[in-house]
């Protein structure tokens, strides 16, 4: 890797180095929110440095879907039984059993919206001020508007337009009772400054990232994994290929990427040269042209 790369990441880590300890200072109770992607991931690391040697002082929170990829779970128990983190997961079936969301029907659907309402009553129930996210600028538009800290009013909504400043590397954390911050520390990255900070620090990632062998089906121009709750069309027929994944989330709405990279070094160049955005394959981010941002309205990640 290249040095200019590795200054260049430094300063990226150093900057959501200052944002984590920031947040540690100015709020009572913050957490991480983990999703077993890679953005997560990487969150978790850089908390681990920039408390160490002490343990990250806040918890992990992951809004269970119930239709995880198996790989996910796995890696997310692993993980915090290695650091020795807290871990609090919030459940969107639990939510579906007690009426306070509908559960979508037909081929299309999907508990990724659902996870909006389990997300805040967990927040509530926990008392969370500050909910660290791994959101990037570069994703897609709507977080592209996003401050480093995102104010969300006492009903977790997000008004794009009424965003306070940050000027010189000024957080102003400031909220009345029952409002709550989320904070982005990795607004600044890319896609690809992700791939090589992994690269970098040597990172532990799910199996998902790399090429491996799975069940598959065509809808709507992305690639999605076969699962037991997914109904299928008459002409979608499941097939094997080799695939990866380039984010993961819900299985109902994580397209896979047909690829032969089974390393880091080939997933940063297959990043390099793919023209295709890294939510190009997530199927709920098509369902309008601003999807993601009512969304985030609404109280998403």
């Amino acid at each position: 890797m290249k040095k200019y790369n590795i200054n260049h990441l430094r300063e990226l880590e150093s900057e959501s180095i200052f944002i984590m300890r920031e947040v540690a200072a100015q709020f009572e109770r913050p957490a991480l929110l983990f999703s077993g992607g890679k953005d997560s991931i990487v969150m978790v690391h850089l908390a681990r440095k920039a408390f160490w040697p002490s343990k990250i002082p806040f918890p992990l929170v992951h809004i269970d879907t119930g239709h995880n990829f198996d790989e996910t779970i796995t890696f997310r128990d692993n993980l915090v039984e290695k650091i020795g983190a807290q871990l609090i997961v919030g459940s969107v079936q639990e939510s579906i059993d007690k009426g306070k969301v509908v559960e979508e029907k037909g081929y299309n659907a999907s508990r990724n919206l659902l996870q909006t309402v389990t997300l805040l009553d967990t927040i509530e129930e926990y008392k969370i001020d500050a909910a660290l996210g791994g959101g990037r600028r570069d994703e897609e538009k709507a977080r592209a508007k996003e401050r480093f800290f995102s104010h969300r009013d006492e009903f977790g909504q997000w008004d794009p337009k009424n965003q306070r400043p940050e000027l010189w590397n000024i957080f102003n954390g400031r909220k009345f009772m029952g409002e709550h911050f989320r904070v982005f520390p990795l607004s600044n990255w890319t896609e690809m400054d992700i791939w090589q900070y992994i690269y970098l620090e040597d990172i532990e990632i799910p199996s998902l990232y790399f090429t491996h062998i799975r069940k598959v089906f065509y809808r709507d121009g992305v690639w999605l994994a076969d699962a037991p709750f997914l109904f299928k069309k008459d002409s979608e027929k499941v097939v094997t290929k080799k695939v990866r994944c380039r984010t993961i989330g819900d299985i109902s709405c994580t397209g896979v990427t047909l690829s032969t990279a089974d390393n880091l070094e080939d997933i940063i160049r297959e990043i390099a040269a793919t023209r295709v955005t890294e939510r190009g394959g997530r199927a709920d981010d098509k369902r309008s042209e601003s999807a993601m941002e009512d969304r985030k309205k609404e109280g998403y990640f």
